[in-house]
């Protein structure tokens, strides 16, 4: 939320989890920034950068553990979410802000900011649904056709 998001808030659970799905696996990141942008070529895979596999949701990847995270972050007056319309607005606290400030200027952090800042800069201002449909239409083999559950692979 803090690098990926606008003003520190995400909106909508669909979008945080695709450009969660965009940081987490930079090969289909660099893919899909290459389908949008035909000025750029995608770079060499790294077939081992996914720390933490996502499976295949309804709505796409997805973590199984976000709702418990999400919570967790709630709790500890981190984050807030509020329901707007028919989805839900994920923003930093002023603490959450404080925290995630701090954590981006350690150097453990850096590759990560750096990715998620690509990230945004390609697909921040495209909808959930956008980017969604993105990722099926991009990786419906790796993706799409998987079974409900399954993890997503590279």
């Amino acid at each position: 939320m803090y690098v990926c998001g606008t003003s520190g808030r995400i909106d909508g659970l669909t979008k945080m989890a695709k450009l969660d799905f965009f940081a987490r696996y930079p090969d289909f990141f660099e893919a899909a920034r290459a389908a949008v942008d035909k000025a750029v070529t995608a770079l060499p895979r790294e077939t081992d950068a996914v720390e933490s596999s996502m499976v295949r949701h309804h709505y796409g990847p997805w973590d199984k553990r976000y709702y418990q995270v999400l919570g967790a972050l709630e709790a500890k007056q981190l984050i807030t979410v509020t329901k707007h319309k028919q989805s839900y607005q994920i923003a930093l606290s002023p603490l959450g802000k404080e925290r995630a400030k701090a954590l981006a200027t350690r150097s453990s952090f850096q590759d990560l900011i750096t990715r998620q800042r690509e990230v945004k800069k390609v697909f921040g201002s495209k909808s959930g649904t956008f980017l969604k449909e993105l990722i099926y239409r991009l990786f419906d083999k790796e993706v799409g056709k998987r079974t409900l559950g399954q993890v997503i692979t590279q």
